[in-house]
């Protein structure tokens, strides 16, 4: 299953962009990236069928283990893509809340995007070491 970030704005020379490209590269899942602008922009065409998570403030704080769960289960159910959309500074829509499968939100805190951006791609790479029973994730 493909995990495909999207993210409003772009992330640059920075310290989160360093913690994005150390989990991108311990993920052994397939992994896509899609930056776009603050406005605009054109999202690719979803491998079918896929599922959206929102990341968003009115979402569900789920502990780790849990969405390594839903993964776990999207995956084994044939889902082709699965689609984490961040979104601009002032966040999504209802109409896309509505529509998406999962909304997930980092506890009660606002955090700043390319923040929540690096805290995402953690959570993939824990998830998926989860699933593949690798120690990395400590329980307990």
């Amino acid at each position: 299953m493909l995990l495909h970030v999207i993210a409003r704005g772009k992330i640059a020379r920075t310290p989160e962009a360093e913690l994005v490209a150390r989990y991108e590269k311990r993920l052994t899942w397939p992994f896509k990236l899609t930056e776009l602008p603050e406005a605009g922009g054109r999202i690719p065409e979803p491998l079918t069928p896929c599922r959206t998570v929102l990341l968003d403030e009115r979402g569900r704080d789920l502990a780790s283990d849990r969405l390594a769960e839903v993964l776990g289960s999207w995956r084994d159910d044939g889902v082709r893509e699965t689609r984490f959309v961040i979104g601009a500074a002032d966040g999504h829509s209802d109409r896309d809340r509505e529509a998406a499968d999962l909304l997930l939100a980092f506890g009660k805190a606002t955090w700043p995007h390319l923040l929540a951006r690096a805290m995402l791609m953690e959570q993939l790479y824990r998830a998926s070491s989860i699933l593949a029973g690798h120690p990395y994730h400590r329980a307990g």
